[in-house]
């Protein structure tokens, strides 16, 4: 997606209250500005680097600017604001990026399905049946690897048993990572952070989820999937 008008940039000094960011600008005003991730963002972010953020325009917001891209450690740059990456997955079906996910004629969002009270990402339908695809931001980096979940994921699990039983009724279901982070080139479940996570996937997949991973191009005038990476199963 095209970021008009572009992010910002500033210099992160500290993130707090999970929610909470301070930033220097580059007159050197400290502002305080909207963290938009539940998660640890374990990896993703080092103090006094470079970041990225939006401005809201609302003056009426009690903050108005949204931490948008950090710095790793490493010099990656990962993108922490989970809120968008649903709107990225569903703009890379639609322009045809994302391969496995076409040939269907209608996107509906936040469909109520399974027996654990759960909503789905996106729902897609067409002649060939319905396919349902649960999406998941993965930011947390160990050198080229990715992993998923960053903090322990009782929601993560739930979800994987909802897509294991309609992969088992014969239905298509689909976990999505949507990897925001320029230097990952794989991705697998973060057995040591979540194990039980990382069963949960492994069960899923064996009983015939689909597992699809696509990394995102992060600029300051663009945000857009670009490329599939490989999903590794643990071992």
């Amino acid at each position: 997606m095209k970021l008009s008008p572009p992010l910002a940039q500033g210099k992160l000094l500290r993130r707090y209250k999970r929610f909470l960011a301070d930033i220097e600008l580059p007159n050197g005003e400290i502002i305080t500005i909207h963290c938009p991730n539940t998660g640890s963002m374990k990896n993703c972010w080092e103090e006094n680097t470079p970041c990225w953020y939006s401005d809201s325009g609302n003056p009426k917001r009690k903050y108005r600017h949204t931490l948008e891209i950090s710095t790793t450690p490493e010099g990656a740059r990962a993108g922490v604001n989970t809120g968008r990456a649903n709107h990225l997955v569903e703009e890379a079906i639609h322009k045809g990026v994302v391969q496995e996910l076409q040939g269907y004629d209608t996107l509906r969002r936040e469909v109520k399905y399974g027996e654990e009270n759960s909503r789905i990402d996106f729902l897609l339908s067409g002649e060939q049946g319905d396919c349902y695809v649960e999406v998941k931001n993965v930011t947390l980096a160990e050198g080229n690897r990715g992993l998923f979940p960053d903090a322990v994921s009782a929601r993560g699990s739930k979800h994987l048993r909802e897509l294991q039983k309609l992969a088992q009724s014969g239905t298509r279901a689909v976990l999505f990572y949507c990897v925001q982070h320029t230097a990952i080139e794989t991705v697998e479940a973060a057995v040591e952070i979540d194990p039980a996570y990382a069963a949960a996937l492994q069960e899923a997949v064996s009983a015939g989820v689909e597992v699809i991973a696509y990394r995102a191009k992060l600029d300051a005038d663009e945000i857009r999937l670009i490329e599939p990476i490989p999903y590794r199963p643990a071992t």
